[in-house]
């Protein structure tokens, strides 16, 4: 979809025709911009409907719509870019994926706030999203009042941009490759085709829809380059051009419906002649509920399985990618599935392998966001080491780069949180939720940030849908529910939940000795010395790096008790004798 503006030569788009497609993008529910970007893109289209065809200023539309003061300084406060930039995005996906539905679309130039028409059939083809990022940035620190240059004037210039971008990437990877002795191997998402069909010649319309619904799902998570059975892309020029790079999967899917039991049978397929790799079946109930809602949550139910951090393909991706010298995607994976896991050896472990790939790959929205998260959870929160400047830096860094990026988000979040700003990160967990609340990871960190905050009510209702139609619970989610059982006074299911939880976090070391504790469990002695292994002065420390993660006083203070109920119980004479024999 074009983006540098009407085509040459276009016809005229009239009001009427105008208002009837801006009114049917806003309520279609495959249209996912954030409330305040509906506003922007109303108020633009309002001004092109009075016959204003001149770029708006930043400021008028921090004060007509988004609410700012007079004092309101776009070259210091970048929220208007921001919401621009995310609402450009999200109208560029939507297009790309079912721009059929209409012949006319709406447009937002780069560098300038207006909205134009124009007739789908003659855009002129794909705009080159490096560009779109650096005219934005380099426009936006002006008025906004001189419009770009027509696209012929600045096709020479892009064209000089995107070489210069190239050698400089041939040249750290020159250098990484004299430094290494030879250039690392270089993975990107994996890309996925999507195909969904019905046996049954009645349902075949509904398949079609939910499979639409998928393409929209599943582009939202940021872990795969999706293409449906026709070609659509959610992808971005730039990943397009790195899809050799990464591997391809094929996804086949069977759409199957009865009075009250929708049924979605599916295999993914590798390339290269590996076959089939997983295949399973997905059913949810009707229950009297709408087909809207009822399909709402078998697309919910199909993404999470499909790219989620530890969804099939990614974990396909994670195993797969076992050489060492790599970068890109691969090294993402492992980081998300090293931070999950808590171990600070692990975190650290990953690190080489992301900052390596963001010095070759410096606009990596992925990699940098993680990065992020993994410089705070390597030093476990500590104000005396931890870089939370670099680290907010680097998750800002990312989310200008994709600014509708979950990944980025919630980097924002746990280093505005382990810093001690509590509103600014439950804002942007909450923003990484509007992007993707399907994101079993996204439920489940924003759910122990609104633990450790004290909405206690929310963080484990949260925790509780990150469980849902998963493979695997994410650690954060279960830690909530745990502490919830063990403060409740419910030791016996804070222990079963922690022993599910398959890391070497301390924390989760602590829960497991205090609820054996509590409950004046033989066990609890072997419990608390493995406790001990990772936490040989837990009497002293223990306190100090749960306050650094911002855990609650009393929740601490409980499993102290419980600690030391647990170093009080001593082996069963039984156990002892037959210990002795």
């Amino acid at each position: 979809m074009n983006t540098e503006g009407k085509p040459q030569g276009a016809s005229e788009v009239s009001e009427a025709e105008g208002r009837t497609e801006l009114e049917r993008l806003l309520a279609d529910q495959r249209f996912h911009g954030t409330e305040r970007a509906k506003s922007i893109l109303n108020y633009l289209a309002e001004r092109h409907f009075q016959g204003c065809r001149e770029a708006v200023k930043a400021y008028t539309v921090a004060l007509d719509v988004l609410g700012r003061g007079a004092d309101f300084d776009a070259s210091s406060d970048p929220i208007v870019r921001i919401e621009m930039s995310r609402l450009r995005s999200v109208l560029n996906q939507y297009y790309e994926a079912f721009g059929d539905a209409s012949d006319i679309s709406i447009h937002l130039p780069i560098g300038r706030y207006l909205a134009e028409f124009s007739r789908s059939n003659q855009a002129t083809g794909p705009s080159i999203e490096v560009a779109d990022i650096e005219v934005d940035v380099i426009a936006d620190a002006g008025s906004h009042e001189v419009g770009l240059p027509p696209a012929r004037r600045n096709r020479f210039p892009l064209v000089y941009v995107a070489g210069a971008v190239a050698l400089v990437l041939v040249g750290i990877i020159f250098a990484e490759a004299l430094r290494y002795g030879q250039p690392p191997a270089l993975t990107a998402r994996p890309s996925v085709t999507l195909a969904i069909s019905s046996p049954d010649e009645a349902n075949a319309k509904e398949a079609d829809v939910t499979g639409d619904y998928l393409v929209t799902a599943l582009s939202r998570f940021r872990t795969l380059t999706i293409s449906s059975q026709k070609g659509m892309s959610t992808g971005s020029t730039t990943q397009s051009a790195l899809r050799s790079a990464g591997n391809a999967y094929d996804i086949d899917m069977k759409y199957y419906s009865d009075d009250d039991l929708r049924t979605v049978w599916w295999q993914v397929v590798g390339d290269h002649g590996q076959g089939v790799l997983k295949s399973g079946v997905d059913s949810v109930e009707v229950g009297g509920r709408s087909e809207a809602v009822v399909r709402d949550e078998l697309v919910s139910l199909l993404a999470k399985r499909f790219a989620s951090s530890r969804g099939v393909i990614n974990i396909l991706e994670a195993r797969a990618g076992t050489a060492k010298d790599v970068v890109g995607n691969t090294c993402v994976l492992k980081a998300e599935y090293e931070l999950d896991e808590g171990g600070r050896n692990g975190i650290l472990g990953s690190l080489p392998c992301v900052e390596r790939t963001v010095s070759l790959q410096p606009g990596n929205a992925d990699a940098l966001a993680v990065l992020s998260r993994i410089i705070v959870a390597a030093e476990g929160g500590d104000p005396a080491t931890t870089p939370f400047d670099r680290a907010l830096t680097l998750a800002n860094r990312a989310a200008a780069l994709d600014p509708t990026s979950d990944r980025a988000q919630v980097a924002i979040m746990m280093a505005q949180f382990y810093a001690g700003r509590t509103d600014a990160a439950i804002a942007a967990g909450n923003q990484a939720l509007a992007f993707n609340r399907d994101n079993p990871d996204v439920l489940s960190k924003l759910a122990g940030v609104l633990y450790s905050s004290g909405f206690r009510d929310a963080a484990v209702s949260l925790a509780e849908e990150a469980g849902k139609d998963v493979d695997a619970v994410p650690r954060d989610a279960r830690i909530v529910l745990a502490l919830d059982a063990y403060t409740r006074g419910d030791y016996s299911n804070a222990s079963l939940v922690s022993e599910q939880i398959n890391c070497s976090d301390i924390v989760v070391r602590a829960i497991r000795a205090a609820s054996l504790g509590e409950m004046a469990s033989p066990q609890a002695s072997s419990s608390l010395e493995y406790l001990k292994t990772e936490l040989p002065d837990y009497q002293t420390s223990l306190r100090q790096k749960m306050e650094w993660r911002r855990y609650p006083t009393p929740v601490i203070a409980s499993l102290e008790r419980g600690l030391t109920k647990a170093s009080k119980i001593e082996i069963r004479p039984a156990l002892a004798a037959t210990a002795s024999n």
